[in-house]
């Protein structure tokens, strides 16, 4: 238990820095190509194993979005964008879910789980989160076309640097 805790906190506090300390000043600096942000940081919600209580999800959601608030000075977007991420997690998982189920000891990672699975959990975990946050952070309706803008990029160029990152660090179960 504790292996899996320390791995946790480990996997949380460098995803927070990288995020907040690398990828903001990559987004800050493309000033011709605005409506593209790096975001990888919601990796740690997906990541989480498989028997990680919802509640407890919902918290370290909260925790890890006012983290990246934090860097971002955005009050609460990140923080509600990964409450919903998390809140939404136990769902998309269900869908995903194989005819035997889950080893409920095991994080939902591309060695565990196999490559067709991982692209589809991300690619229907990302987007979620991604839609979400853009739409708080505009928070109206009329800039519809301008989120689905921001989403459709950020999520291509996040998801490349999410499979790189996962590609390299290869997370312990």
């Amino acid at each position: 238990m504790s292996s899996i805790f320390f791995t946790n906190a480990v996997r949380f506090f460098i995803l927070v820095a990288f995020q907040g300390l690398v990828l903001r000043n990559i987004g800050a600096e493309w000033e011709s190509f605005p409506f593209v942000n790096i975001i990888i940081y919601p990796l740690f919600i997906f990541l989480l194993p498989f028997n990680t209580p919802r509640p407890l999800e919902i918290i370290l959601g909260f925790l890890l979005g006012l983290s990246i608030d934090a860097f971002y000075n955005s009050m609460g977007v990140h923080a509600s964008a990964t409450v919903f991420l998390a809140f939404m997690r136990p769902m998309v998982l269900g869908m995903l879910e194989p005819r035997a189920g889950y080893n409920v000891n095991w994080s939902p990672t591309w060695r565990r789980m196999g490559t067709v699975w991982f692209v589809k959990y991300i690619c229907l975990m990302l987007p979620l989160h991604l839609f979400f946050y853009f739409a708080v952070e505009a928070f109206t309706p009329v800039y519809f076309l301008l989120i689905l803008k921001k989403t459709f990029f950020s999520f291509i160029l996040s998801v490349v640097v999410i499979f790189m990152v996962h590609l390299i660090i290869k997370p312990i179960d």
